[in-house]
């Protein structure tokens, strides 16, 4: 108690619990007190704290102030967290950035709505799952009905042959005698066409 020490401030919307003569804690190592907690406005929250002087170069500038619990269900402590090695320390009497606290009841409430909304997600999955093993259902009839698949290869084998099939009767006209004429007019056609564009190529180089 009789250690030299400074004077700092931070300002919160809420303090969620936090007492005069709470621990200050800093990297885990507890460096001073709650001194005072004023309210200022109906917004502002003012929280005094004394600091150990021996811990002052490291408290930063850019440091901030937050409101945590000595274990889950712990009293309320302040936490100073760590600010970076280019800043320069706090000076006595300083102010400190402050990082609102997380309510305890709020974050259960969060909890308890994920937990509601996984169990929802489970039923459904587990409902689509035994539609498809027991086949009910269009996705379980694709799965399980061989008919239907053997549908699905017999149309791709179908149009793979009637595919080549245009092929066989475009080769076919080629050489019929009466169209030979005009598939040489657009062979003949073709090329002068790209003839036309490589010579368009070589000019403008």
């Amino acid at each position: 108690m009789f250690d030299p020490v400074i004077e700092l401030k931070s300002d919160f919307r809420n303090v969620s619990g936090l007492q005069v003569g709470n621990n200050i804690r800093f990297s885990g190592i507890n460096v001073g007190t709650v001194d005072n907690i004023n309210i200022v406005n109906d917004t502002t929250i003012q929280v005094d704290m004394i600091i150990k002087k021996s811990v002052q170069p490291f408290i930063k500038t850019d440091c901030k102030a937050t409101i945590g619990s000595e274990g889950i269900i712990g009293a309320r402590i302040l936490v100073i967290t760590q600010g970076s090695s280019e800043a320069r320390p706090v000076k006595d009497g300083a102010s400190l950035s402050s990082i609102e606290p997380i309510e305890t009841d709020a974050l259960i409430s969060s909890l308890s709505v994920t937990a509601d909304n996984l169990q929802i997600i489970s039923g459904q999955v587990a409902e689509i799952m035994f539609k498809i093993n027991y086949g009910n259902g269009t996705l379980a009839r694709l799965i399980e009905d061989s008919t239907i698949s053997e549908n699905i290869n017999q149309m791709i084998i179908n149009l793979k042959e009637g595919t080549r099939g245009l092929d066989e009767n475009m080769e076919a006209a080629k050489s019929n005698i009466l169209l030979r004429g005009y598939f040489k007019k657009k062979e003949r056609e073709e090329k002068e066409k790209l003839d036309k564009q490589n010579q368009e190529m070589k000019e403008e180089k």
